[in-house]
């Protein structure tokens, strides 16, 4: 089976709601594809619906070519992790993954594989309602991992993972894709996608606002900004904007600055007699380039103080 999930001109009405807006992408095999937009977006709507949970309006979903409603054995053709909590609590993690396996044909052996990759092995007997959110991540991330499936989505992975744990998802992501798997993770934190994405899709308002390279995204967002630390904020934002410039404060000594080059903001500054200590080319983070993208997408914003 191809390992891929194409998303074609999805369209997806709740009441008065368009969730989904004609969202269309394809995640491609051995890589990470980040899948990412403000909350509203369509993101759960869309993974919903290419595991045939909800039904869309118009367009169409695939996973290796075919609809989910027909792949036999479907943990064998995709995986997912869509909600942690979805698990019986009185049930052992190995009996719930155990339970799985029997719906899919698969025996105890698959089991205790996926039990140890997903690091439960010293807590496999024990009842999962007492799981914390992070041990309830990994298992449904080994749920996911039953049918060792070409395809994988998992809805906010990261969440409730210790910093080890975090460590080790990243890696465990990048293998499995290296493994020629495709790999679609939706997930708020930005700067675990940079760590672990090599793609990225942006949504916002139920349709695709970017669908690119994450070092492209950022190489695109770092153009034409220049850090600049500074002890004399308030003066040099001052004469900054007075040429024209764009100012931003990202903490108490340093501004990022568009509309101006680096050597003009240091001639500007020197004949102002305004100090400054450093004026380098800006690296963006995935998180900026991300809230550029999103900035007139995001439904519920919080008022500025």
């Amino acid at each position: 089976m191809e390992a891929t999930i194409e998303v074609t001109g999805l369209r997806k009405r709740f009441g008065r709601t368009q969730a989904l807006d004609g969202m269309s992408f394809t995640v491609l095999p051995g890589q990470v594809t980040g899948f990412v937009g403000p909350n509203g977006a369509g993101k759960s709507t869309t993974m919903r619906v290419v595991l045939g949970l909800d039904s869309a309006d118009e367009g169409s979903a695939l996973v290796g070519g075919r609809p989910y409603a027909s792949l036999r054995r479907p943990l064998s053709h995709v995986g997912a992790l869509l909600d942690a909590g979805a698990l019986q609590p009185s049930r052992t993690a190995r009996n719930h993954l155990l339970w799985l396996a029997h719906s899919q044909g698969l025996g105890a052996g698959r089991v205790d594989e996926v039990i140890e990759q997903a690091g439960l092995a010293t807590a496999a007997r024990r009842k999962a309602g007492g799981f914390s959110l992070g041990m309830r991540q990994r298992l449904g991330i080994a749920a996911a991992l039953l049918g060792d499936p070409p395809v994988l989505m998992l809805d906010e992975p990261f969440n409730g993972l210790d910093p080890e744990g975090i460590v080790w998802i990243r890696g465990f992501l990048r293998s499995l894709a290296a493994e020629g798997r495709a790999v679609l993770v939706s997930s708020h934190l930005m700067s675990e996608l940079q760590d672990t994405a090599g793609h990225l899709v942006v949504v916002g308002r139920g349709r695709v606002v970017a669908d690119t390279s994450v070092a492209d995204l950022i190489t695109t967002a770092s153009r034409d900004r220049v850090t600049l630390r500074t002890g004399a904020r308030p003066e040099a934002m001052s004469v900054l904007a007075g040429a024209g410039a764009t100012v931003t404060v990202t903490d108490r000594d340093t501004l990022i600055v568009s509309g101006l080059a680096a050597e003009h903001i240091v001639r500007l500054l020197g004949a102002q007699g305004v100090a400054f200590s450093e004026v380098s080319a800006h690296r963006a983070t995935l998180e900026e380039a991300y809230l550029d993208l999103t900035r007139d997408a995001v439904e519920f914003r919080g008022a500025a103080r």
